[in-house]
């Protein structure tokens, strides 16, 4: 898949996953990587940037004697999830022409 476009599949697939509760990063990285390829190392520079997009919100919690970072969706990340989800219906009809020949 091309780098742009897994670009912003991998953002909505982190908002659609978070979507369904908060993650800590290992946790998160695991449910990512079992939908689609990505390694752990390129999924922390994408939560670090969906933070400051103001889209994930983070918090600690101990875990045996350890504090683990989680990320929870913010409005403006259900939002955003939304216009990814409108989108991504859109380019999946024209995926189906393309892949497909199927005609609309």
């Amino acid at each position: 898949m091309d780098a742009q476009m897994k670009k912003g599949v991998l953002d909505a697939l982190v908002l659609t996953v978070l979507k369904e509760g908060d993650s800590y990063g290992y946790q998160l990285s695991e449910r990512v990587a079992g939908i689609m390829e990505v390694s752990e190392t390129a999924l922390y520079p994408v939560l670090r940037r969906l933070e400051a997009q103001a889209m994930l919100e983070t918090y600690s919690e101990e875990y045996q004697g350890r504090l683990r970072k989680y990320y929870r969706l913010t409005k403006r990340g259900r939002e955003k999830l939304h216009e990814y989800a409108a989108g991504l219906s859109d380019l999946a009809r024209v995926i189906a022409v393309i892949i497909k020949g199927e005609k609309q």
